[in-house]
């Protein structure tokens, strides 16, 4: 279970008696976070979701917060700080950083099909419009530069193989960092994996797990998304699926030229950086009671994207 920091019943009662929110009917750790510690609550006026903040600096989670508001404010399916009695929306449990926010509906899709991909490339597109105007800044810490460092710590444990696969895909980030740096830039959830979307039947009723979110190149985001949801049975692209999600965003935001020619090297970037922080968590957590995802699938992601015949639809 990755539940970092175990909270005990009457140290979640006392944490949540200010939200005025009524008596803890039940509570349970999640199992699919890999990160933050996170506990489904049940209380007498609904369902919940408690976050206890593992990773990252506590003077970035006033960013979440105000991010979630603007999307929560403009009507997309996200959760958002409840605040307490007192109007707080970041308080502390059992020395963390914490936040309480209401449970979404629905459940995960492992199998997504057309239909489910364009609903996801409009949502991230509404995300990218309602900020790309007034972006609240926030540096990620595993982006370009984490990357190359990480990397090159990295490759002295990998086999010839993986070593000449990620040496290359290191050097393409170096050569292509400038570029890729002045793309369009928005605010990014930058983890919006199937496990962070829910569906009811075949409406996108919520999406989850924003302790990733940055600002940034608005092409890196869609990468990341692709390289999830638009997947074959050997992790190339599914072209049907990659399609209807990229014209789905496209009919919000269309792409520019310069998206247009970094697009390749942007689906490679993304598949770098978890299979570097797959890497490290599978080192880091070996031996614990702690999900932790297989590295080589972004290594197989990475290599299957070492040749790029999608691309994305430009208006001509």
């Amino acid at each position: 279970m990755s539940v970092f920091t175990p909270v005990s019943r009457p140290e979640l009662e006392t944490f949540l008696a200010p939200y005025e929110l009524g008596r803890l009917l039940d509570f349970q750790g999640i199992a699919a976070g890999t990160e933050n510690s996170n506990f489904f609550v049940s209380l007498e006026k609904g369902e919940f979701v408690l976050t206890l903040i593992e990773r990252g600096p506590a003077e970035d989670l006033p960013f979440f917060i105000d991010l979630l508001d603007v999307l929560h404010d403009a009507d997309m399916p996200v959760p958002y700080a409840v605040r307490d009695r007192d109007g707080h929306g970041l308080r502390q449990l059992c020395g963390k950083p914490a936040l309480l926010q209401p449970r979404l509906a629905g459940k995960h899709v492992k199998a997504p099909n057309n239909q489910h991909c364009a609903q996801v490339g409009e949502l991230l597109a509404h995300i990218h419009l309602a900020t790309r105007e007034r972006i609240i800044e926030r540096r990620t810490d595993r982006g370009l530069d984490w990357m190359l460092s990480a990397g090159a710590e990295l490759l002295p444990g990998l086999d010839a193989e993986q070593s000449g696969l990620l040496r290359s895909a290191l050097q393409e980030i170096e050569a292509h960092k400038a570029q890729i740096l002045a793309l369009p830039r928005a605010n990014l959830h930058a983890d919006l994996f199937r496990d962070n979307v829910m569906f009811e039947g075949t409406h996108l009723s919520g999406l989850i797990d924003f302790y990733n979110a940055c600002s940034g190149p608005m092409l890196y985001d869609i990468a990341i998304t692709l390289n999830d949801w638009c997947l074959d049975a050997d992790g190339g692209i599914d072209l049907p699926h990659a399609q209807a999600l990229l014209g789905a965003y496209a009919g919000l935001r269309p792409f520019t030229a310069a998206e247009a020619e970094l697009w390749p090297v942007m689906l490679r970037v993304g598949c770098v950086r978890f299979w570097l922080s797959r890497l490290i968590a599978a080192r880091d957590f070996a031996g614990m009671d702690v999900t932790i995802h297989d590295p080589r699938e972004f290594e197989v992601r990475l290599a299957q994207r070492q040749h790029v015949a999608l691309k994305l639809p430009i208006a001509l």
